[in-house]
């Protein structure tokens, strides 16, 4: 049953275009002219942070900057220091990047809040549950410039790792050097931890970044999990020699050993249901155009549904990688470089989300589509504190982290309407 009454759609139209024309605002801000490029701890990390605090501030929040960089925003309920519900997502971005991964969660979840909001003390503004409405915007899931992801959000979930300050940008700036330049103290980051008394949940709206529902004709859906993810560096072995001189019964040449392994992953993966291979890298040594390549590196990334589907996959690709090898006289090897476990959405998030996703469709209609996340999402690590809850917006053909990237207007409209209901959903379950 609905429960947001009285609320008059020009509102939410109102809102939705306030949350597309922001979008293109801080597509602006953007360190490589005629892209969107955005990092952590950069100026541009600072002004978008700035015009955030803006925004939230706009709707009656109070806003902070952690010690980690994140930008967070609080309306308080009526018991000040209840916990709070946490909305939101991420600002930065990939390079050459669409206007809309990321960002949009934290614009609806603005737009929630002030939907949801009621008058206080003064001219003030409460959370009208018995929970604080937050709305985070963290400051680097992408990991474009130190190579880790999910940053922001790992110093929320109390997960920093002291290792990761020696990580460093391609110019050599280390993580802990570009936190002084920005302004943060190193050994204050903790304090951006959040302890699992402090918070509800966590909900996110986020584009899809895949065709689903492009392909069923439907604008929302619930997510049921992020994707279990590893990545790994494999290194190919081979034999450096002359490319005119070296006759084909005596090459050991690593590139090809490498590229027949790509399309081993492809093929493995393609016959696995919920199970996405890519190999993103391929580079081959010496690199001269008269070389036999003797050594050949490249990426995987691994993702599943399930741990245990991923991992039986990668033995596969593993099983294969041996005969591959073993047939070109070659040697391989694997370092795993990332590891992350699926998070499942808690069930009752699923079902607040489900019922806000109804509430925009029409008598009779379907009920919503229930996937899984191919991506990952800040929601991974939150999920080590609180329970997570997604929804996710059409993301038409599936084109993400590219400038094509889009989502529409009235899409945003049923989104912020499907968001506040479920938090309206979940703050009846909570009485």
């Amino acid at each position: 049953m609905a429960l947001l009454t009285g609320v008059a759609p020009d509102r939410i139209a109102a809102a939705a275009r306030r949350v597309m024309a922001r979008c293109e605002e801080l597509a602006r801000v953007s360190a490589t002219p005629g892209e969107i490029e955005r990092v952590y701890l950069s100026t541009e990390h600072a002004r978008v942070n700035r015009l955030a605090a803006e925004w939230m501030r706009e709707v009656g929040m109070k806003s902070r900057q952690d010690a980690a960089g994140n930008q967070l925003g609080r309306l308080e309920a009526a018991e000040h220091g209840a916990p709070a519900l946490m909305i939101g997502s991420h600002l930065d971005t990939v390079p050459d990047a669409g206007r809309f991964d990321g960002i949009v969660g934290v614009l609806i979840g603005l737009e929630v809040v002030r939907l949801l909001r009621q008058p206080g003390p003064g001219d003030t503004w409460i959370s009208p549950f018995p929970f604080a409405l937050e709305v985070v915007a963290f400051s680097d899931e992408e990991g474009t410039r130190f190579g880790k992801a999910l940053l922001g959000s790992s110093a929320v979930a109390g997960t920093w790792e002291k290792e990761w300050w020696a990580l460093a940008d391609k110019d050599g700036t280390t993580l802990r050097q570009a936190f002084l330049e920005f302004g943060l103290d190193p050994a204050r980051v903790g304090e951006a931890s959040r302890r699992p008394e402090e918070l509800i949940g966590y909900l996110e709206a986020h584009i899809e970044q895949g065709p689903e529902l492009d392909r069923r004709g439907e604008s929302l859906a619930v997510v049921s999990s992020i994707a279990s993810a590893r990545r790994f560096q494999l290194v190919v072995e081979g034999e450096a020699r002359h490319a005119g001189g070296t006759p084909y019964d005596m090459r050991r040449d690593a590139l090809l050993g490498a590229s027949e392994a790509a399309l081993a992953v492809e093929r493995i993966c393609a016959s696995e249901h919920h199970i996405i291979g890519t190999v993103g890298q391929l580079e081959a040594f010496p690199g001269a155009v008269n070389i036999v390549p003797g050594e050949a590196r490249f990426s995987l990334d691994l993702r599943g549904e399930f741990d245990g589907q991923r991992d039986q996959v990668w033995n596969a690709i593993s099983r294969d990688l041996d005969t591959i090898m073993g047939r070109r006289h070659l040697r391989w090897t694997a370092r795993e470089i990332h590891n992350a476990p699926a998070v499942m959405c808690a069930p009752l998030l699923q079902d607040v989300v489900r019922e806000g996703i109804v509430s925009t469709l029409a008598p009779g209609s379907d009920a919503p589509a229930t996937i899984f996340s191919r991506a990952g999402h800040d929601g991974m690590s939150i999920g080590a504190i609180t329970d997570v809850g997604m929804l996710f917006l059409r993301n038409p053909d599936g084109i993400s982290h590219h400038p094509d990237e889009l989502v529409s207007g009235g899409d945003v409209a049923l989104g912020i309407r499907a968001l506040a209901e479920s938090v309206l959903q979940l703050s009846a379950d909570k009485a």
